[in-house]
C-alpha cells in the first residue's frame, strides 16, 4: 500500500483518484508522518447502487402489510395502555 503526504495529495488529488480507480490499490495519506486517511476504491460490483447487491437475499415469511398487534391493543383505538 502506497503512502503519500497530505500536501502531495492536495496538489495531485484528481490524478491520485484516477490512479486508485485504474489500479484498484489503496493509498494511505499521511499528515506529519502519521496516517490520517486511506483512499480505497469502491467495493461495488456491476451494481449501480450498493443495495442492488442484496437483491434476492430476503425471504418474506408472513404478512408484511398488516399490523403486528391487533387493533384493540393500540392506544389510539382506545385499548389498554402498557
Amino acid at each position: 500500500m502506497r503512502e503519500i503526504r497530505a500536501s502531495e495529495f492536495k496538489a495531485k488529488c484528481l490524478a491520485i483518484l484516477d490512479e486508485v480507480e485504474r489500479t484498484g490499490e489503496s493509498i494511505v495519506i499521511l499528515k506529519r508522518g502519521r496516517p490520517v486517511a486511506r483512499l480505497v476504491p469502491p467495493a461495488l460490483g456491476q451494481e449501480k447502487y450498493p443495495q442492488q447487491s442484496l437483491k434476492g437475499s430476503v425471504k418474506i415469511l408472513g404478512d408484511i402489510i398488516g399490523p403486528v398487534l391487533p387493533a384493540e391493543d393500540w392506544e389510539a383505538e382506545g385499548g389498554p395502555k402498557r
